[in-house]
């Protein structure tokens, strides 16, 4: 016996539905996925800088710390300071993603006098 179907029951669409209800988060996870990358790149090359900028300031060229930090990050800033025999570079950004703005800050010591 197949069984009478019953109005207001039918399912076909559903999938449709559901699929456009999902559709709007996936797209989400994936942007902030790409995002997270986005800046986890960012501070990866912020620390890089930072210890180039280090390295520079130690050997006697500190006017060339800001010049490698800001062009291995658009927009970041450094500042110099010291720790008994160390020159230390901390080189500090802003990330945005969409709305949201990520501060990072890398800092890194090289022994002064270049040795």
């Amino acid at each position: 016996m197949i069984p009478a179907s019953r109005p207001g029951r039918d399912d076909r669409g559903s999938a449709s539905a559901e699929f456009a209800v999902a559709l709007p988060a996936l797209i989400v996870a994936i942007a902030l996925g790409i995002g997270a990358l986005a800046a986890a790149s960012a501070q990866v090359r912020l620390q890089d800088a930072a210890a180039d900028a280090a390295r520079l300031v130690a050997r006697g060229e500190p006017d060339r710390a800001g010049s490698v930090v800001g062009s291995a990050v658009p927009g970041a800033a450094s500042s110099i300071g010291g720790q008994g025999d160390l020159v230390c570079v901390t080189a500090s950004a802003e990330v945005r993603l969409a709305t949201l703005a990520i501060p990072l800050a890398a800092t890194s010591c090289a022994l002064e006098g270049g040795l």
